[in-house]
């Protein structure tokens, strides 16, 4: 029997549960992207390249922050300036926009320059995990120093570095002349922030320390304690100005993480860094090699 039409106005689709969206894998520059859907969140989706994970986005809730790391890469950002007041903003490295995708929520106006070298990677993410029209978010195909070489001098307020090929800092954004050209598109009060990793006894770390305290004036660093007492391999934030750090605010948010972190600065920090040497080219190394299982998936 053939079924009657449904009444005027009704729309049976309203009532058919949505589909699941589904992974995306695909073949980018620097290895095999595949962006995961979060079954908990709807629209929200994980980055990973090579099995590491890179990048988490809700494109519902752009200020949610999914990653301990990418939590203290913002309270080192949110303290730079006051609460709302747009910045300028270069992002190097962009994956899936996470932390610029935030930052024109929480500081519309911001103009915000995003480099990334993995053209791939950038087509996958205009494509799945579009910006919103107006954002002010400029994404750059393009390696990262050679980008920031060629920037205007004194164009930026706050320079976030959260370049990782595959799992590792690449050594040529490690060096003396890189933190130089860093400090060279900074404005006299601009503030950088870089996402690093290591693990005990931190020789990477400790070089990173001593080349950015060759270059600017105050210095911080944000990291779990179990990371700090060289328990385990993991993140650890720098934050670099020539401008006094508000530590302690920043080490207030820091504390309130699910996940707390430690602020170190002044005397303490010298001490961490010892008698490492700031870091010349030909010397640079990529960040170590993380342990199997260092930043796995659930």
């Amino acid at each position: 029997m053939r079924r009657p039409p449904p009444p005027c106005g009704h729309n049976e689709a309203v009532n058919q549960p949505r589909p699941e969206p589904l992974p995306v894998l695909r073949a980018v520059d620097h290895g095999t992207a595949k962006l995961m859907p979060d079954v908990d969140r709807d629209r929200a989706w994980l980055l990973t390249i090579g099995g590491a994970p890179q990048s988490y986005v809700d494109l519902d809730d752009p200020t949610h922050l999914e990653f301990e790391y990418a939590r203290r890469l913002a309270h080192a950002v949110d303290c730079a300036a006051p609460e709302g007041e747009p910045l300028d903003v270069v992002h190097l490295g962009g994956g899936a926009l996470t932390l610029p995708r935030r930052l024109a929520v929480t500081r519309p106006g911001s103009r915000q320059d995003v480099v990334e070298a993995d053209r791939g990677l950038i087509a996958l993410v205009a494509e799945h995990l579009p910006l919103p029209a107006g954002c002010g978010i400029t994404v750059h195909g393009a390696d990262a120093r050679a980008w920031l070489e060629a920037a205007p001098a004194r164009s930026a307020d706050v320079l976030i570095a959260d370049v990782f090929g595959g799992s590792r800092v690449p050594a040529h954004l490690t060096s003396l002349a890189y933190a130089r050209a860093a400090e060279r598109v900074l404005r006299p009060d601009g503030v950088y922030v870089a996402n690093l990793a290591d693990g005990a006894p931190f020789g990477f770390l400790r070089s990173q320390l001593a080349t950015f305290a060759a270059v600017f004036e105050h210095l911080a660093l944000i990291a779990e304690p179990g990371v700090l007492r060289g328990r385990r391999f993991g993140n650890a934030v720098l934050v670099a100005s020539h401008r006094e750090i508000d530590t302690a605010r920043l080490a207030r948010r820091a504390a309130a993480d699910a996940f707390p972190a430690r602020v170190e600065h002044g005397a303490s920090l010298a001490r961490f860094t010892g008698d490492a040497r700031a870091v010349r080219d030909e010397d640079a190394v990529a960040s170590p090699e993380p342990p199997d299982g260092a930043f796995g998936i659930g």
